[in-house]
């Protein structure tokens, strides 16, 4: 599931080449995230990076991940 999600996030993502000629990428729909490198591929592969830890410390802090695709990451908590 967790690799469905990350897939389905990275495709969403939007690229960008700024004035200094380094490669910018987001996902708009998870705010806070984004990556900048000097090529395209190293751009994608600090996004995805960037993407697994947004994640891990999001679901640490108890943040709602954002649905993608009909793709929900939560812990479920012990009832006792």
């Amino acid at each position: 599931m967790l690799t469905e999600y990350i897939q389905s996030a990275l495709k969403r993502a939007t690229y960008q080449i700024l004035e200094d000629g380094t490669f910018y990428a987001e996902i708009p729909e998870l705010k806070g995230l984004y990556a900048n490198a000097l090529t395209l591929e190293n751009c994608r592969d600090e996004l995805k990076e960037s993407l697994e830890e947004w994640i891990v410390l999001g679901l640490q802090l108890g943040h709602n991940i954002p649905e993608m695709d009909g793709i929900y990451l939560a812990f479920k908590k012990d009832v006792a």
